[in-house]
């Protein structure tokens, strides 16, 4: 990044900078418990600091974060940078094996855990070898350290390290759709790189903002929503520890007014759908709202539109690049599209040769990116096959417009061909939920009698009576919509989609079992 001098370290620019521009008093960050001030998450940051200094954690070293939406995570993820030492939050909804192996992999030194997940953990805490300490945030310990006293016991004087920009600052496991995750290591100036390209330049985040976000910090998008663009700018986030369903989205945005709402594709349907909630009434400060995760029917985003009155920005993003690199703006909306690049990444479309294709063909997205990860953790192959000098490949595949939009068509792995064409299941999706009794819908390949692929849908009515009645229908109106040879020749009805922490539809899981 130009203007990053020779010592860096990104706690200075989302913290300290605050604090000297005489925001110290402001609020930061608030959760169902308490709220934080600048100048109090920065000296609670020093003491997090000085705990790892105690527990003899060094310079690059790893903890870990099983880490709950509340205050405690910023005084942690921040502290841990501040020392120079890598913090790694974890998805909270895994399984103990799934934490054993990232635990091993990453050789965490100390696990800062929520007390309510301590459960799902205990009983292979005492396999990880490199494990010296856990810390629980909460109000009991069970057995281990607890955090409010741990910081209790130091003081508030700390000398930040002085890291480089380009030594890694933490990591993110990715949430594959398939095998165990990947660690991607984010550097110190990655997350200023996405607060002044994507975060000021499209959503045009402000200092008297309030933020809401529905992902997690944990996940890279929920880091950026809620942790990186508002403290960018001095601005304020409400935490939210629990699920994000409709009913606690809508009482939060009803307690705190939020102005900018930051959720996914399968919240916002949810939502619209919730039938406690048709009647609520607009929000009086929401100006904003974005997606990201998969891409946004247009349904849902005209619709979301038409009940509240905000725009939904539709963004791609994705761990390995840290936020979104792709994105509608406000005034250059178009439902149904993914938008253009945001100012400072660049964009292209190959094919299987790496050769540039054409406005209108299909190709696999890569991105030059300011916020890309180093590679992936004990990963070379993989590093290679995904880094590729300064392009970085997203395995989602896309078309061009010759205004310079681009539209998701599905990641590379879901793409299948039907009499020689191209088939897009986000396309199909599309479609089958605008037709009124359809509330969501996945759509994969299954082998028909002589062995070809055909669309085969998963739909999740609105009303789950009168889905056999429905299937001629349903064939009939895709046909009509996006063309005959699109249409699924088999539906079959569910009562939920599979699905990631994220809210990304497991299409994999499908496809098993559409083929089984």
């Amino acid at each position: 990044m130009s203007g990053v001098p020779g010592h860096y370290n990104a706690v200075t620019y989302l913290l300290d900078r605050n604090v000297e521009a005489g925001r110290g008093s402001k609020i930061v960050f608030r959760d169902p418990a308490s709220e934080i001030s600048y100048a109090d998450l920065q000296r609670q940051t020093r003491r997090l600091a000085n705990v790892l200094k105690r527990l003899g954690v060094r310079r690059e070293e790893r903890v870990a974060m099983m880490m709950l939406d509340t205050i405690d995570f910023p005084i942690v993820f921040l502290g841990a940078i501040r020392a120079g030492i890598v913090p790694v939050p974890l998805n909270t909804l895994l399984t103990a094996e799934q934490y054993a192996y990232i635990l091993a992999d990453c050789r965490a030194r100390v696990l800062f855990i929520s007390e309510a997940l301590l459960p799902v953990v205990k009983d292979v805490l005492g396999r990880m070898p490199d494990l010296q300490h856990v810390v629980v945030s909460g109000q009991a310990a069970h057995g281990h350290a607890l955090l409010k006293d741990e910081l209790a016991k130091e003081n508030d004087k700390f000398d930040t390290v002085a890291t480089h920009p380009d030594e890694p600052a933490f990591w993110l496991y990715s949430s594959g759709s398939t095998g165990m995750p990947k660690g991607v290591r984010h550097l110190h100036s990655n997350l200023e790189a996405t607060a002044e390209t994507y975060a000021k330049q499209v959503l045009g985040i402000r200092e008297d903002d309030v933020c809401l976000s529905a992902a997690k910090l944990f996940f890279a998008y929920g880091l950026g929503n809620a942790l990186t663009f508002p403290m960018s700018v001095g601005a304020t986030t409400v935490l939210n520890p629990e699920r994000p369903t409709p009913q606690v989205m809508f009482d939060l945005v009803a307690k705190h007014d939020p102005t900018i709402f930051y959720g996914v594709p399968t919240l916002f349907a949810a939502m619209l759908n919730d039938e406690a909630y048709k009647k609520a009434p607009r929000t009086r400060r929401l100006r904003v709202c974005t997606s990201a995760g998969e891409a946004l029917p247009e349904a849902v985003g005209q619709a979301w539109k038409d009940r509240f009155g905000v725009d939904i920005l539709d963004g791609v993003g994705s761990t390995e690049l840290l936020h979104i690199f792709l994105s509608n703006a406000p005034g250059d909306i178009k439902y149904g599209s993914s938008g253009k690049p945001v100012p400072g990444y660049a964009v292209r479309l190959v094919n299987d040769a790496g050769e540039d294709v054409p406005d209108g063909e299909v190709g696999e997205m890569i991105v030059n990116a300011p916020s890309a990860g180093e590679g992936y953790w004990n990963q070379r192959s993989k590093s290679r096959q995904t880094f590729e000098g300064g392009w970085t490949r997203t395995g989602d595949k896309y078309t061009r417009e010759a205004d310079g939009r681009y539209t998701y068509c599905g990641r590379s792995d879901d793409m299948f061909k039907v009499s020689g064409i191209w088939v897009s299941p986000f396309e199909v999706e599309s479609a089958l939920i605008t037709h009124p009794a359809v509330a969501e819908a996945a759509v994969v390949p299954a082998a028909d009698g002589e062995g070809l692929l055909k669309p085969k849908a998963f739909l999740v009515l609105k009303n789950s009576a009168g889905g056999a009645s429905l299937d001629n229908e349903l064939k009939e109106y895709v046909k009509q919509k996006i063309g005959p040879w699109k249409y699924p020749r088999w539906i079959e009805v569910v009562d939920a989609l599979p699905k990631t922490a994220t809210g990304k539809i497991q299409r994999f899981k499908l496809r098993d079992g559409a083929n089984s």
